[in-house]
């Protein structure tokens, strides 16, 4: 039986000014198997077209941050305390920083797993690849 599911997409916001963006990840959480995950993938050469003096080593820390609190890891600070959920939440309100995420979306899944990689695959990944 399918579950629903909620996902966001990471963008890369080098100037905020300018609102440009490139899809850099995906967050996927699901109440029902209390699973929350994210895939990213930073693509240098379209990140760097936005703003050609943007520092990618902060952009990948900034996103392997996102990582771990969405794993729950206590490294990551208070919100790694909290439920899946509301770490969901925290991960995507709004804010202005060079990571932000797009509207939440819903679907159905059995696998949310294989939806965080479907997605990225879709959304995330340059067509060619």
């Amino acid at each position: 039986m399918p579950h629903v599911f909620e996902y966001a997409l990471l963008r890369a916001v080098p100037r905020q000014e300018r609102g440009e963006f490139v899809n850099v990840g995906v967050l996927v959480y699901c109440k029902d198997l209390e699973f929350l995950g994210a895939r990213v993938h930073v693509d240098e050469r379209r990140v760097l077209a936005l703003d050609p003096f943007l520092d990618v080593e902060v952009l990948r820390a900034t996103l392997e941050h996102w990582g771990l609190s969405c794993d729950g890891v206590p490294t990551a600070g208070p919100v790694s305390r909290t439920s899946a959920g509301q770490r969901f939440r925290w991960l995507t309100a709004p804010r202005s920083t060079i990571v932000q995420t797009s509207p939440a979306h819903t679907g159905l899944t059995d696998d949310p797993e294989a939806e965080l990689d479907r997605l990225l695959a879709a959304l995330v990944l340059p067509p060619d690849h």
